[in-house]
């Protein structure tokens, strides 16, 4: 039996992955790997030389994440760090720690690896965690940690959401005289990190900002609201366990549930949820990407 820890299909999101690493705390955190087993060369990169051996025989000290990478901060002073891609999924089989976030399925056995179970961790006490990626869109790597932040996949990225950093004060000077949309700039990694297309929309649309609004034209106090709504927005999706359009599992096995909260999301056609608003959900695509949202409401 497996517990499902997964990634929504698209790219997840803040919250999605900050769940995965939450449920991976149990089973990884303080504990000692006994054995690695790299049943491929790459993913979406070439695995690092050696992974296997330096994996092997090394304890966790921390879970930490960054954006939307979970960073494994190893006793050798490496950190692995993982990103879950399009498809990816942490599974949990075995040990103690299963049988109680998991009651009445519990087992000691372990299902044979499949054809898309390509890293798989023995660990101390019985457990072994799996990462499934189906379209080999996930990644691992193993870099110093005290050159972490160096690493080419965190040094571009900007401040977390839920960090100190971010505020309307940090999104004015970013914005100051640029052009873009603020659909388009949220997304940006090296503007705020974590934020995908699901919660800018759900945030765009609580701030009643508009997504196509040029960023150096949305004053000083709509700054401070949508940071506002920003944080909250993570922090209820967080909260929810992450959310999912198909098959998103949380640690325990429920389906994260922040999706009846959608209030634009993927509800084209819909009347506008605020009240008084006569409106309806639009659609249209910026960046390749889908954006919903409420022309009536969102100026």
């Amino acid at each position: 039996m497996c517990t499902p820890l997964e990634g929504k299909p698209g790219l997840p999101e803040l919250p999605e992955v900050e769940t995965v690493r939450r449920g991976l705390v149990p089973v990884m955190e303080d504990v000692r790997i006994l054995c690695a087993d790299i049943r491929r060369p790459d993913l979406r990169w070439p695995f690092p030389p050696d992974m296997s051996a330096r994996l092997t025989g090394v304890r966790v000290k921390q879970l930490r994440r960054r954006s939307k990478y979970i960073l494994a901060d190893l006793d050798t002073g490496e950190t692995l760090i993982i990103h879950l891609g399009m498809s990816g999924r942490m599974l949990i089989s075995g040990g103690a720690a299963q049988a109680a976030v998991m009651p009445g399925r519990f087992r000691h056995t372990h299902p044979m690896p499949g054809k898309h179970d390509h890293v798989v961790l023995d660990m101390e006490g019985g457990v072994r965690i799996t990462f499934n990626d189906v379209r080999r869109f996930g990644s691992m790597d193993l870099t110093p940690t005290d050159r972490l932040e160096d690493h080419w996949l965190i040094a571009p990225l900007g401040p977390e959401p839920l960090g100190s950093i971010f505020s309307d004060a940090y999104l004015a000077a970013r914005f100051m005289g640029h052009r873009t949309p603020v659909k388009s700039a949220l997304l940006d990694q090296r503007i705020v990190a974590g934020l995908g297309n699901i919660y800018v929309c759900e945030a765009l649309y609580r701030a009643g900002i508009s997504p196509k609004r040029q960023v150096g034209r949305i004053s000083r106090p709509r700054l401070a609201r949508l940071a506002l709504v920003i944080r909250d927005v993570i922090a209820e999706a967080i909260k929810s366990g992450g959310s999912s359009l198909r098959d998103y599992r949380r640690a325990d096995g429920d389906i994260g549930y922040f999706q009846h909260n959608f209030r634009v999301y993927d509800r084209e056609g819909a009347p506008c949820p605020k009240p008084g608003c006569a409106g309806a959900i639009r659609r249209i695509v910026q960046s390749g990407r889908s954006t919903f949202y409420c022309a009536s409401c969102q100026r």
